[in-house]
């Protein structure tokens, strides 16, 4: 790594801070799949993950709380390089989302019903791609709604509640399992935060270079982070079901 950049507002620059989100993003989706893959074997028996609630619910939250946060940054570095038809491509997005998500449902349901993924990290980007052109001009209004949207989301994680349809919300019911669960409260302030720092993180970022295999690796996966999330865990349980692997 080392310093350095093209001037402030150049094409170059623009290129510098995409590539730099696209680098962040792809490092996080990079441990966003290892850390699916662990909770995949261990659902085979086949891992032994660590106990306690760092591991269960403090290292996914922080990977995904890093992808949300990145992908509010890029939501608003393309509002800001190009507004016209800005909300048609996030709501084109969102419909093409919701497809997908709907597949992972019927995918989970079928081969791990007793995890089926509802409301997962697809869902949530299917939801908020329709939010998305709503909130991003906001300025500092998504300063203090992340923040709003975190707290109402962190006080809900300590409640359980006897009905089940706010559950997309952050209202969890009794007994309830998924292995995939991202509700609008909390991770929806994390995306404002990330539309409001944003622009300022990749302008300070895109000073920093880096190069080497580890980078092509890192920038692929954020270019193609979609694809991916679809392609990774059905590609394991089925691996690990035609090798006659049963879960437990």
């Amino acid at each position: 790594m080392n310093g350095g950049g093209p001037p402030e507002g150049s094409v170059s620059m623009r290129q510098a801070r995409i590539r730099t989100i696209d680098l962040a993003r792809g490092a996080a989706v990079a441990l966003m799949i290892l850390y699916n893959w662990s909770v995949t074997l261990s659902y085979f028996g086949l891992f032994r993950p660590p106990q306690g609630i760092a591991w269960s619910f403090g290292v996914p939250a922080l990977i995904a709380g890093a992808f949300i946060f990145l992908s509010g940054a890029v939501a608003r570095l393309s509002f800001e390089s190009g507004r016209a038809g800005f909300a048609r491509r996030y709501f084109r997005r969102g419909a093409k989302l919701v497809l997908f998500a709907a597949a992972v449902t019927v995918f989970t349901s079928v081969f791990v019903p007793q995890g089926a993924v509802f409301f997962g990290i697809l869902h949530f980007f299917a939801v908020t791609s329709f939010l998305i052109p709503f909130l991003v001009g906001l300025g500092g209004l998504n300063l203090v709604g992340g923040l709003a949207a975190i707290a109402a989301g962190a006080f809900l994680m300590q409640l359980k509640f006897g009905f089940g349809w706010l559950f997309w919300l952050g209202l969890a019911p009794d007994d309830f399992f998924t292995f995939d669960y991202f509700p609008l409260l909390p991770w929806l302030g994390m995306l404002m935060l990330g539309m409001h720092f944003g622009k300022g993180v990749a302008r300070k970022a895109a000073a920093v270079k880096m190069d080497g295999m580890l980078a092509v690796v890192f920038e692929f996966l954020g270019r193609h982070s979609l694809e991916a999330y679809l392609v990774h865990q059905p590609l394991l349980i089925i691996l690990l079901a035609a090798l006659g692997f049963k879960t437990f």
